[in-house]
């Protein structure tokens, strides 16, 4: 099919001179076709170069006689190739700042807000919470579990991203857990504890979950995991200023009206009533919705995914108006096909893995460092360092994975190092070594072990799934499996075992040694799933995109590959 032929009116008026527009010349280390197309001596594949542009005009008809080869002659990167539109690398450079300072910031956010909320009942149990309500530790273990039940059990909502508008959606997920989380305060018993816990969990499993599959709708690939490492980063930011944050507030409460706990509770979860007021206006439903984008900045937002997405006329309309239009489309084929892949469930138990040492260590780590021989608002305090390290590390290796273009790789470190600080504490408590630095210092890659591997877990899961369906329904079964974790997590940390609790340490040991192993079976299976892909393949590539066998490339799109 010629390459006008699918050009829009719209498109085809963007093809005005443009004497900055790059042109393409045939390199001199490659031989020439019949038709005069450049070609590189790789196999069905061509070679572009780009020089210097000619001062006349690029006349309309002039990129129809490629026979279908190039949709225009006025292509400037392999990431536009599939695009009708032009936009510089400064523009693209300028739209993934803007959506990195906006965007990924407001989700973080969010994610401080929800993992504070989540969390604070550990700092609130050694704020006198225990004492008021006269929790056992069997009772304390339900208040943890209550809230991973229901977690567990919405975790579907997670799809719900793509059925409802998710500047509406987001922002109920948000009012609904500053209510819960800030009724907490008023408590009177454990009955009602239990109850607001549970409810807890269900604000919080429509939201947390689902924002990487949420961020997906306007990141590549290969920009993936350091956006959700910004993401999941706020988790250990957040538990490092919680434990100096419940500091301040016990002290205010020792003097106050109310008990420490209770004015934790409502300081606490209130702030994310407002927010949720907030979010209504300022969350985008999709890259062309965008309102702090300017018009041209929305265009070139939508056209960076193109290379990405299929050419089916009803994903560029999804994309290019924000996905607004695009509800409540969920491919339940696609969806089937997913949940029949076991590699979806090798992740999945990665999760879980990990999870059991992710839920355990935030809410009994004030505990923990109590019981090595300091006060509780010492302990309180202490608690920070160790998440300020882990959110270095976090950002570090989410930056160095996008860079490699390298998952498992990272996975399998964290995880290594993970075992050894859990091993190490363990070991210490097993022999009864009054060592309280080597055990503190232990917790540094213990911590961050677990959340970034869990950050590279997750973008792994959606790098590997090819439409928003399949992302939606693997992020879904992802969650299902994986916090079941925190099931296992929240139950091995019992008073009784304080103050070297050897059995919690060893059974975190284990798990993240588990993940480690999973990773690399897991790399194992998609080295063997990408060989057979290129054994089957058909065509070459022309500028680094597709070509079927009739020379034609408007219709193919990158050939996926699964990431390692």
């Amino acid at each position: 099919m010629p390459s006008s032929s699918r050009r829009s009116p719209h498109e085809s008026a963007s093809l005005s001179t443009d004497e900055s527009s790059p042109k393409f010349t045939p390199s001199p280390r490659a031989s020439h076709s019949s038709d005069g197309l450049p070609m590189n001596h790789e196999p069905n594949s061509f070679e572009l170069r780009t020089v210097t542009p000619r001062d006349e005009p690029v006349s309309k008809d002039e990129g129809r006689e490629d026979d279908g080869l190039l949709p225009s002659i006025r292509r400037a990167s392999i990431d536009s190739a599939r695009s009708y539109e032009l936009y510089t690398p400064d523009e693209d450079k300028t739209v993934l700042r803007r959506l990195d300072r906006r965007l990924v910031a407001f989700m973080a956010l969010l994610y401080v807000l929800s993992f504070l909320d989540r969390s604070n009942i550990g700092n609130a149990r050694i704020a006198g919470l225990a004492d008021d309500l006269k929790l056992s530790s069997t009772q304390y273990s339900w208040l943890l579990w209550a809230f991973y039940i229901t977690y567990i059990l919405f975790e579907w909502m997670t799809l719900m991203y793509r059925i409802v508008p998710p500047h509406i959606y987001i922002s109920l997920c948000i009012l609904s857990w500053g209510i819960v989380a800030s009724l907490q305060a008023v408590a009177n018993s454990f009955g009602f504890l239990l109850v607001l816990r549970a409810l807890l969990g269900i604000s919080e499993a429509a939201f947390g979950p689902g924002v990487p599959f949420y961020l997906s709708f306007f990141f590549r690939r290969r920009e993936l995991a350091f956006r959700t490492g910004l993401f999941i980063s706020a988790s250990p930011l957040s538990a490092s200023f919680a434990g100096a944050l419940a500091y301040l507030i016990t002290k205010v409460g020792e003097h106050g009206p109310l008990s420490p706990w209770r004015l934790l509770f409502l300081l606490e979860g209130f702030p994310s009533v407002l927010v949720a007021v907030w979010a209504y206006d300022f969350v985008p439903d999709g890259p062309g919705l965008a309102k702090w984008l300017s018009p041209r900045q929305r265009e070139v937002a939508v056209l960076r995914l193109r290379s990405e997405k299929g050419s089916e006329e009803e994903d560029l309309v999804d994309e290019k108006y924000g996905s607004r239009q695009g509800r409540g489309r969920v491919n339940f084929s696609e969806v089937l096909q997913t949940l029949k892949d076991p590699k979806c469930y090798l992740t999945a138990f990665m999760f879980f893995s990990c999870n059991v040492a992710f839920s355990s260590m935030p809410v009994f780590l004030p505990t923990v460092i109590r019981d090595m021989g300091w006060e509780s608002i010492t302990a309180q305090g202490l608690s920070a360092p160790p998440y300020l390290f882990a959110f270095v590390v976090v950002l570090t290796t989410a930056y160095y994975s996008d860079l490699m273009q390298s998952r498992s790789t990272f996975i399998i470190l964290h995880s290594l190092l993970a075992t050894l600080g859990y091993g190490t504490i363990a070991l210490s408590g097993y022999f009864q070594l009054d060592n309280t630095t080597t055990r503190y210092i232990a917790l540094f890659p213990s911590a961050a072990g677990f959340f970034a591997a869990v950050t590279i877990i997750i973008t792994w899961t959606l790098n590997n799934q090819e439409s928003d369906s399949k992302k939606g329904t693997g992020m879904a079964v992802l969650n299902i499996i994986g916090q079941m974790g925190p099931l296992v997590g929240t139950s091995i940390f019992p008073d009784e075992d304080g103050p070297y609790y050897v059995k919690g340490m060893s059974i975190c040991a284990a798990f993240m040694l588990l993940a480690g192993v999973l990773a690399a079976m897991l790399r194992w299976v998609l080295i063997r799933e990408n060989r057979k892909l290129r054994q089957n393949g058909s065509g070459g590539e022309y500028a680094g995109v597709p070509v079927d066998e009739g020379g034609s490339m408007l219709n193919s799109r990158k050939t996926f590959e699964f990431m390692l």
